[in-house]
């Protein structure tokens, strides 16, 4: 009988985790929001944010969790973008140091630049997460598009991921 008990979780929680780890979030279609928001942490993801700000399919760019050791300028000349574009365009975001404060740190953002449209830039298997948190964290009438890049992520990085999403979805229904 408790086997029986048991078994219905653990079910749920298993496919749960296959719905997760095969069909991971995609790129977005081509849609004109006010900002593109990247989360640093992953390969590409500063690369697709400034691709979305050149192709004018947003005006501004928050770059979220920056490395406080990391200057401006360091960040200029590897993703190579003029100076023009930093100066009117993209803001550094060196609050940030985790998933939660990169939400804390891209709604307060959002309230200075009067932003109603952000898309949001990280990795597929992150995106859950980082939309769920934003979601949270964002004023009414802001709204979110995801644009997952593509990864290839290892069965320990998904079993992380999926655990920490859950385990984040329940606080937020505590309201923590």
């Amino acid at each position: 009988m408790i086997a029986r008990i048991l078994s219905v979780p653990i079910l749920a929680w298993l496919l749960g985790f296959a719905w997760f780890a095969l069909l991971l979030p995609e790129p977005a279609a081509v849609r004109k929001t006010d900002a593109v928001v990247v989360l640093t942490g992953g390969a590409h993801r500063i690369d697709r944010g400034l691709a979305v700000l050149k192709a004018g399919e947003a005006r501004y760019m928050l770059i979220s969790g920056v490395d406080p050791d990391v200057r401006p300028d360091d960040l200029e000349a590897e993703y190579d973008w003029p100076k023009s574009l930093e100066e009117c365009c993209i803001d550094l975001g060196f609050r940030s140091v985790d998933t939660r404060s990169n939400a804390t740190e891209t709604a307060r953002w959002a309230a200075r630049r009067d932003v109603r449209s952000i898309r949001l830039v990280t990795s597929d298997w992150h995106m859950r997460r980082a939309e769920l948190e934003l979601a949270n964290a964002l004023p009414d009438g802001v709204s979110l598009t995801p644009d997952a890049v593509p990864t290839r992520p290892s069965f320990a990085e998904l079993f992380r991921e999926y655990n920490k999403y859950w385990l984040r979805f329940a606080a937020s229904l505590l309201g923590i």
